[in-house]
């Protein structure tokens, strides 16, 4: 069932150039993607060759997926070493007592490889999946305000959200498979993850680009890849703590909150959905205007700017708001 909420908290979502005209640019046609992505040698753990910036294929991939099932989430799988995946890699680094290279060694490697389980799976595609609906985002908001539903535009586009992974990697992994039809059977990664324990605080880094949860003994249970401010509306340090979760919001444009959009736009309420420009859920917080959400766009996390707010993946946020609760205490720090 499509929820009622009307999310109240929005100065702070999204900064993307031209707000209230535009949505951010979503496909990425042109961004680089992982060649050669056979299955064999992304499940291959005898090879342990270095993977640092710059690398791109099965390599990167395997790691990828390790790294989101251990909860320091690489943001998008795409097989290419990005700026999510080297924040992950230097989380996870620090984490096990490692110095934080950036770059996968033998003893990473080894590490990661301790997760043993198959890192490939095979998918059925099912009707629901062909069938939707999907329709094309107009980029004006206006015209956005007077759909019902901001879902997927495409099948492929779905499928990506469920495996964390872009939809270019999804079609690497399947040549000459199609993404859109009912009983096709996929590769696609095995992104499955323990079960979620409570976070007891989250901490957001701005320095790092990072949210971070804790648990019992300040143990850390999750890191994610986040887009945090801009130099606009810079992040509001300090300690808060969250006010409730929305799953699914709805969300108020007001041109006066985007310094770069027009004034004399008007207003509008755009409708929940996965592209909704708060994505899949809300974690409000006590500073007033502010909160931590999913996004549109995957992978534009921490290749761009927000407008205060922290932004997140989709699949990231909404893990995280499992797990915290009204009064979780949240600081913001440099």
């Amino acid at each position: 069932m499509r929820p009622t909420y009307l999310l109240a908290a929005t100065a702070s979502i999204l900064a993307w150039a031209g707000a209230g005209t535009a949505g951010p640019a979503k496909k990425r046609p042109g961004a680089q993607v992982a060649r050669s992505l056979a299955a064999n040698e992304i499940e291959d753990s005898t090879k342990t060759d270095a993977v640092g910036p710059g690398a791109t294929g099965p390599r990167v991939v395997r790691a990828q997926i390790l790294l989101d099932r251990a909860r320091f989430s690489p943001g998008e799988i795409d097989g290419v070493y990005g700026d999510d995946f080297g924040i992950a890699v230097k989380g996870y680094q620090e984490s096990r007592g490692l110095k934080p290279t950036g770059t996968i060694d033998a003893g990473m490697w080894r590490l990661l490889d301790s997760d043993a389980g198959p890192l490939l799976l095979t998918y059925a595609i099912t009707q629901a999946d062909e069938r939707g609906p999907f329709l094309p985002l107009p980029q004006d908001t206006q015209e956005k305000a007077k759909m019902k539903w901001l879902g997927f535009e495409t099948p492929e586009e779905g499928l990506g959200e469920r495996f964390h992974s872009s939809p270019k990697l999804l079609a690497g992994l399947n040549p000459g498979k199609r993404l859109d039809t009912a009983g096709e059977r996929i590769t696609v990664p095995n992104v499955r993850r323990a079960v979620v324990r409570m976070a007891l605080r989250v901490v957001v880094s701005k320095s790092k680009r990072t949210v971070i949860a804790y648990g019992a003994g300040d143990k850390e249970l999750a890191r994610y890849p986040a887009t945090i401010g801009d130099t606009h509306d810079p992040l509001p340090i300090g300690h808060w703590t969250i006010t409730g979760v929305v799953h699914y919001p709805w969300y108020n444009y007001d041109p006066e909150h985007f310094w770069n959009s027009d004034p004399k736009q008007a207003k509008a309420v755009l409708p929940p959905g996965p592209n909704n420009p708060a994505g899949t859920a809300w974690i409000g917080l006590s500073k007033e205007h502010y909160g931590i959400h999913g996004t549109p766009d995957p992978g534009s996390v921490r290749h761009g700017e927000s407008a205060g707010c922290i932004r997140m993946t989709n699949w990231d946020v909404d893990e995280l708001s499992h797990m915290v609760r009204r009064g979780t205490p949240v600081v913001l720090e440099e």
